[in-house]
């Protein structure tokens, strides 16, 4: 049964938070040019949490409430209920079983989850016992019951919405939030059921090039109508306007939730709430080190084979022009000049250009380039200045540099740039351990940008079994459109998806991009996020058919459009057997809050890093190790945590993790292959467990107050 994206009935109480979320949308705005570089990281002003009229306000309503019996009473029915929820949760001393082994003592007892039975419990498996922080007394301490039961409800929401999203588009969410918010039991199904398809790396012996696998057509028409693409089984189905059964996005219920998002953001109990749990959980993952460090480490010394340099890690984030580092790149751009100086590299005017004539139009002499010249560091100057970060990607702050060496598409058909990925992709399969994701942009200019780019890929031969790309696509139809490159923001959208639904439908006349697909996770979406943009999106916002104004539409408008497209495209190819794509897009390096709640929404994850192009992968994590104090425990479970994020395939997430990788918590967790300890997973899953059944035990108090109304 194909999946129908559920349309909401518009009440009163969306429409005013759909009035409140434009509010919060236009105090945003006003505070967007005095924020400082810092702002996103600090508690606003108007947080009740900061003001001391707000604090001495709370505290006359907890007094107030302890008068009351109403409250009396449902704290005692929170208590019941709590109690209940923390001994399904926490293995107690009786549960200890098992001779005394010279590890950690392993208990079989493990969380039970809501609305879990005895047939769809998971298996028992074994718990570390090690020193717990637990609170006894009044949990809601610090905040009412009412704020308490607001906010639970309002986070409860939210994740439900996020759940929504992701389900549609074959997007990742975790098993165990699903479960406390009790739409799905995490293991009665298959661990490829519901989540993202990614091709499995070809066996040994076999060409990763071949062309001969391409299904057959299946005769589809394509249509793109309010800048989503929809698909039709023939002709007289497009004439009678009724689409492939597939889930098509509807905008109003879209904005609907995103409003419930944005009046979150300034819901006073919610903001309360949220900070003091952070403040704790920080506050108890240091007392969780202080008192468990050395019995972390000493399971991993009891581990044998294994430490931080040969467990698999993924650098998921890092641009396919940057991949290099800097000496790489001059020392292959001295290489080229001393090897192959004659040679015809660009041609201008229909006057054909060799190397050394580049060189000797920028009036250098490639012999005299240091690291220095060359300039590609993205040094302290770029930190939230998109624009000289950008530049960085000039050498020497030449553009004929980077056309001639960074490019896919030049006069040489992108082969310097080819030759040097496939250096990077041969140092990282010697070294064994360490996989990439590197970024390859699409602009939406043509729609052949495509079928050059899977030709490149092909024709220059360079996929790695320790690459997987990713689709960049930057927020530059501003740019395009005032050079009359493109007539509207829907033929932008039009050029980066159609071709992907016309090699879905028809491989067989689309061999080579069918094949580059294969090696393709995700998408990214890129750009400068600082820039302004006084448009909020909203149902009444312009169609992309329509938006022909040189103005760039909003963040929160392209984030919607990739989705939808990407969202339909992914549920198309599941039908086929195909592999799926991840939305993963750079956000919350700069702009608005609300690029947040949107990615909130749409993406499966956000991935970026502002300083990731000067660094190779090993010595991010010793510079972080330095930086952080980091231990081997917990780079381990970075390197873990990178290799789950990624695109790899579920069966080399089962040979780098372990069988049982899609699970959370210990029961997931193979410390012969991640060199995690299994204290720490216990500490993460148990205490994620807690914080949910926060939430949960708010929904079953409802439920009781309704009952006993």
């Amino acid at each position: 049964m194909p999946r129908q994206f559920p349309k909401l009935n518009i009440s009163e109480v969306d429409e005013q938070v759909r009035i409140l979320a434009e509010k919060v949308f236009a105090k945003v705005l006003r505070e967007e040019d005095s924020k400082d570089a810092l702002s996103l990281f600090t508690v606003p002003e108007d947080c009740p949490i900061g003001q001391k009229e707000a604090k001495e306000r709370e505290l006359q309503k907890e007094l107030a409430e302890q008068k009351s019996v109403e409250t009396a009473k449902r704290k005692k029915s929170f208590k019941m209920i709590r109690s209940q929820s923390l001994s399904l949760q926490m293995p107690t001393q009786q549960d200890w079983k098992g001779p005394p082994t010279s590890s950690p003592a392993m208990s079989p007892a493990t969380p039970v989850l809501p609305g879990a039975t005895s047939q769809s419990a998971p298996a028992p498996y074994t718990m570390p016992e090690y020193q717990r922080v637990t609170i006894s007394g009044d949990y809601c301490a610090g905040i009412t019951v009412e704020d308490y039961e607001q906010a639970a409800k309002s986070l409860a929401k939210a994740l439900m919405i996020r759940e929504k999203y992701a389900r549609l588009a074959y997007h990742r969410f975790p098993r165990t939030t699903a479960q406390y918010l009790g739409h799905r039991q995490a293991d009665t199904t298959s661990p490829e059921e519901g989540l993202p398809e990614f091709y499995p790396p070809p066996l040994p012996g076999e060409d990763p090039y071949c062309l001969d696998d391409a299904p057959p057509n299946l005769g589809y028409l394509v249509r793109m109508q309010g800048g989503i693409l929809f698909v039709y089984d023939n002709k007289k189905m497009l004439e009678n306007q009724e689409p492939h059964s597939l889930p098509y996005p509807d905008l109003e219920t879209y904005t609907v939730d995103m409003s419930h998002i944005l009046a979150l953001i300034t819901d006073g109990p919610t903001k309360t709430y949220c900070h003091r749990r952070l403040n704790f959980l920080e506050s108890k993952f240091s007392l969780h080190e202080m008192l468990n460090e050395m019995s972390e480490f000493k399971e991993l010394k009891s581990n044998p084979h294994r430490d931080f340099y040969n467990v698999r890690k993924v650098d998921t984030h890092i641009h396919a022009a940057a991949c290099m580092n800097q000496k790489h790149l001059l020392r292959f751009i001295k290489h080229t000049y001393q090897t192959e100086p004659d040679r015809t590299v660009a041609e201008k005017r229909g006057r054909k250009i060799t190397l050394r004539q580049v060189f000797d139009s920028l009036h250098m002499d490639p012999y005299d380039l240091t690291v220095d010249s060359l300039d590609v560091h993205a040094g302290r100057q770029t930190f939230h200045r998109f624009d000289k970060f950008n530049s960085k990607y000039n050498p020497v702050g030449a553009s004929e540099l980077r056309d001639l060496y960074l490019k896919t598409e030049n006069y040489l058909g992108g082969e310097y740039f080819a030759r040097m990925v496939k250096e990077v992709a041969r140092e990282l399969e010697e070294s064994k351990y360490q996989y990439s994701e590197p970024r390859l942009s699409i602009y939406g200019r043509s729609p052949e940008e495509w079928p050059n780019l899977a030709r490149w890929f092909i024709q220059h031969k360079v996929y790695s079994p320790n690459m997987r790309w990713i689709i960049q696509v930057p927020r530059i139809y501003d740019i395009f459109r005032s050079k009359k490159l493109l007539p509207s923001f829907g033929k932008m959208l039009e050029n980066i998806f159609l071709p992907l639904f016309e090699a879905t439908i028809n491989p067989q006349d689309h061999q080579e991009l069918h094949l580059f697909l294969k090696y393709v996770t995700g998408f990214d979406s890129v750009d400068d996020e600082s820039k302004h943009s006084d448009h909020m999106f909203s149902d009444k916002s312009p169609s992309p058919d329509i938006w022909t104004s040189e103005q760039n539409p909003p963040y929160s408008y392209y984030l919607y459009y990739m989705y939808a497209n990407i969202m339909v495209l992914n549920n198309l190819r599941r039908e086929r057997g195909l592999s799926t794509f991840l939305f993963r897009p750079h956000c919350g390096e700069a702009g608005s809050i609300t690029h947040l709640v949107s990615a909130f929404l749409t993406a499966d994850n956000i991935s970026h890093g502002l300083l990731l192009k000067k660094e190779a992968l090993m010595e991010e994590y010793a510079i972080a190790a330095q930086v952080w104090k980091l231990s081997t425990c917990d780079l381990c479970e970075i390197a873990r945590n990178s290799v789950l994020q990624s695109g790899l395939s579920h069966q080399e997430k089962q040979k780098f993790l372990g069988q049982n990788y899609y699970k959370e918590g210990p029961e997931g967790n193979d410390i012969r292959k991640t060199n995690v300890a299994q204290i720490r997973m216990a500490f993460r899953y148990e205490t994620l467990c807690n914080e949910l059944s926060f939430l949960s035990d708010a929904m079953k108090s409802e439920e009781i107050t309704a009952l006993t109304k």
